[in-house]
């Protein structure tokens, strides 16, 4: 198993509940094996030549190289900010039984089908 296949994209969002809702689609569309909800977190920020701060829900989503224009579509989709964060980062290595279980887990398939 080719370990550079695995990212983990992180996702910024306004609230807990829009966190959730993405988490939960995100997982149950077969987008992600995995999402970890952090938070609250402070994040600022230059946006629009002014320095911003705000609390936000930092989104942890494992999933696969393959799987990163669908997902950040999808999250592009049900975001509810203007530019989203959506930033994979490479999975070096890792427990090869875990990633096993994230390859499956990120396959594309939805939950229940």
């Amino acid at each position: 198993m080719a370990d550079a296949d695995f990212i983990v994209v992180l996702v910024t969002t306004g609230s807990a509940g829009e966190g959730e809702h993405i988490a939960r689609t995100l997982v149950s569309e077969g987008l992600a094996a995995c999402v970890n909800r952090v938070g609250p977190i402070r994040s600022t920020y230059a946006w629009r030549g002014a320095v911003e701060d705000a609390e936000e829900y930092l989104l942890v989503v494992k999933s696969c190289r393959r799987q990163f224009a669908a997902l950040e579509a999808r999250v592009r989709a049900l975001h509810s900010y203007e530019v989203p964060e959506v930033i994979a980062l490479p999975v070096v290595t890792g427990s090869e039984p875990y990633l096993e279980w994230l390859a499956a887990g990120s396959a594309g398939a939805a939950v229940g089908s």
